[in-house]
């Protein structure tokens, strides 16, 4: 697996200032011969004005400016936006090093959810994911991550109330960037950890690490299997780890946190969407608290799956409730954009 990166001291002048504290903006501007005031100024203009740049910092004396001219703010560029008829936004986003990485806006009346990523790529090589698809790159940066919701803020004018790490990228490999991301968008843009959301296909151990830092987001596994042999098939990365450890690593999570697990559950026709596959995720997840979100299958051209017919995904999730297990559908938004769930891509337009 790939090595996990630290996050990038923001102590030099030449570092991003996105995804600084408070307390690191005070001691930067300190650095620079500032007064310590100017850092509030600072972290308000990137926080809630989104500034893009240190010469748009009007409150700051020309001659300042000027002088941090190559101070990056870390801030991407749009590189393409496709709008769904839905008004699902999907946002290539084009990074410092010109790799682009996908992020997507989803309105609804009462809430704006991203769905951000964490790495350029994906080295899970999910058989159904268009992500997987096209390997793996790098991680992200905390304030590359960071930078995915205050774009979508800005571009839909209007404040994000809703983050999921279900973007490109398996998140707890590169867990340092994703925590370190989680604490910024929380203290810093002002989003409740209760409104975020860490989606994995299950890493041996990182979800004990994930645990460890009391977090209040809710954890995501991507189980999409009822058993070893199917989540094998379908997830290459499972052969290195068993279903029932997996299972044993998400009890431990719920008791460490006592927070609800959430189960993702893509339905492929004729694959994983049986009756009997119900009954055994059932079996599965008894003994802890968890929700059970399925997805009925968003096509790619790369693989050759299809989505169960309506009566299918209705017959499962009554199997689901019969054994009493709290089930919902979701039916991804943005599909008309290619955004949805499974969708995502390192595109170039």
């Amino acid at each position: 697996m790939p090595v996990v990166e630290s996050p990038k001291p923001h102590a030099s002048s030449s570092s991003p200032l996105l995804g600084a504290t408070l307390a690191e903006l005070t001691a930067w501007v300190q650095q620079q011969g500032q007064p310590a005031y100017r850092a509030k100024q600072l972290h308000q203009w990137i926080y809630e004005k989104g500034v893009r740049s240190l010469s748009e910092i009007s409150v700051f004396s020309k001659q300042w400016r000027e002088s941090l001219a190559h101070v990056p703010i870390g801030r991407s560029t749009i590189h393409h936006r496709s709008v769904a008829p839905d008004e699902t936004v999907k946002y290539l986003l084009k990074l410092a090093d010109g790799q682009i990485v996908e992020a997507v806006g989803i309105p609804t009346e009462k809430r704006l959810t991203v769905c951000v990523s964490s790495q350029v790529g994906c080295p899970m090589a999910c058989d159904f994911c268009a992500t997987g698809k096209g390997g793996f790159q790098r991680h992200l940066a905390k304030h590359e991550i960071v930078d995915q919701v205050l774009t979508v803020q800005e571009d839909f004018k209007r404040r994000v109330s809703h983050i999921v790490f279900m973007g490109m990228g398996e998140p707890l490999l590169n867990l340092e960037n994703v925590v370190a991301a989680v604490k910024c968008l929380n203290e810093d843009v002002g989003i409740g950890q209760r409104n975020i959301t860490i989606s994995t296909v299950g890493i041996r151990d990182r979800i004990h690490l994930l645990a460890e830092h009391h977090l209040q987001v809710t954890l995501a596994v991507s189980l999409h299997g009822s058993n070893q042999k199917l989540r094998e098939k379908l997830i290459p990365s499972a052969r290195n780890y068993r279903f029932d450890e997996l299972m044993e690593e998400c009890r431990e999570y719920v008791k460490i946190t006592g927070r609800r697990l959430s189960v993702e559950y893509i339905l492929l026709a004729g694959v994983n969407d049986l009756p009997e596959h119900a009954a055994e995720l059932a079996d599965n997840l008894r003994g802890f608290q968890c929700h059970v979100n399925l997805i009925p299958y968003n096509p790619i051209a790369e693989a050759d799956y299809e989505r169960p017919s309506d009566y299918r995904i209705k017959v499962f999730v009554e199997a689901l409730k019969a054994r009493h297990i709290a089930v919902s559908v979701r039916y991804s938004r943005g599909l008309d954009a290619d955004a949805a769930c499974g969708q995502l891509r390192a595109s170039r337009v």
